[in-house]
């Protein structure tokens, strides 16, 4: 058992968490919250993300960081009044040819230096599967350990977590192909000329771009506006996903752009097009994305980056026109 003293255990007096809205918090959200919240922690996420929260965010980087980075550390900073601590792990892979992008590996780095006047105190853990052996439960066991809780507890905290998460994937799961199939039973149902509600567009971004309100929503509101509906690569199968993938690369490195490519490649067939969203200059999908357009086969797709100095006009009117494309297309307009 763990005894709690400073070395063994030096969160054991923090009794709030603070998770950034941002970055991997749109993959792990509900094992990370339900971990902390297993051992006796308030669990504090920081609010929506907004233009003022990118640019103090902005003012903290570099200018070669990418939109998503800059915007984490508006989150970071929005936490450092209301927690005790903010969790900034450290993700390096799941093992080989699952890997992350190099910036989560170094965000614990990134963050304690960018806010080393603030004195921020971050609770870390690193997952490196592939050469220390560091497994996401390894890591996360040892992670409680360092909060005083015993092996039971930190067996039981890591299990919440991984309950959690599962569960919340398969209702996005779920939830995806019910919406699917709800497409494809409507355009069996209704005539041509009354096909409009009945197209399918595939959002293909990292979950933190598709998913935040200030990145990707502009984008998702406009193709809802539009009557269309929406759905997310990263809530398809991931396991399926990911194994579709190899067909496309058998040695991509990046874990999320292999399952949002698997996505794409299984589902081409079933939707009528694709918007692809990136955050500039994100390093993976610089060399992804034009690979994937290549591979879209006949399914329309449109490409759109998103920066810290555009506005959401431009991708709004590119949205809604490529919308209007498929529609006219649809019903005859263009050679098929």
């Amino acid at each position: 058992m763990p005894t709690q003293n400073k070395d063994s255990a030096p969160y054991a007096d923090v009794r709030s968490i603070g998770l950034p809205r941002a970055l991997m918090y749109y993959r792990y959200a509900p094992a990370w919250k339900a971990f902390f919240e297993a051992l006796g922690r308030e669990v504090v996420v920081s609010r929506q993300s907004d233009r003022a929260m990118l640019e103090r965010g902005s003012a903290r980087s570099v200018d070669e960081c990418c939109l998503a980075s800059k915007l984490y550390m508006g989150h970071v900073e929005s936490l450092l009044d209301a927690c005790d601590a903010v969790f900034v792990p450290s993700l390096a892979n799941l093992g080989r040819f699952k890997s992350f992008c190099t910036k989560y590996q170094a965000l614990p780095d990134l963050v304690r230096n960018t806010f080393d006047e603030e004195s921020i105190r971050l609770v870390s853990c690193v997952v490196e599967d592939q050469q220390s052996k560091t497994s996401m439960r390894t890591a996360f066991l040892d992670l409680a350990a360092q909060f005083g809780a015993t092996p039971k507890e930190a067996k039981a905290a890591y299990k919440a977590g991984r309950v959690a998460l599962e569960r919340a994937e398969k209702d996005a799961r779920e939830s995806f192909e019910k919406a699917l199939q709800g497409v494809e039973r409507a355009r069996k149902e209704r005539r041509d000329e009354d096909a409009d509600e009945s197209l399918a567009i595939l959002v293909a971004a990292h979950p933190y771009v598709s998913h935040d309100r200030l990145i990707g929503g502009p984008v998702v509101d406009a193709l809802r506006d539009m009557g269309v509906t929406v759905l997310f690569a990263d809530e398809f199968d991931r396991e399926r996903a990911y194994k579709e993938s190899g067909k496309f690369s058998s040695t991509m490195p990046w874990l999320i752009n292999r399952e949002l490519i698997g996505a794409m490649l299984c589902l081409r067939e079933r939707v009528d097009g694709i918007v692809a969203v990136s955050a500039f200059p994100c390093g993976p999908d610089s060399m992804t994305n034009d690979a994937i357009a290549r591979r879209a086969g006949n399914t329309p797709l449109l490409s759109l980056t998103v920066d810290a100095q555009s506005g959401t006009a431009g991708l709004e009117t590119r949205v809604e026109s490529f919308i209007d494309i498929l529609r006219y297309r649809r019903k005859g307009g263009y050679l098929q």
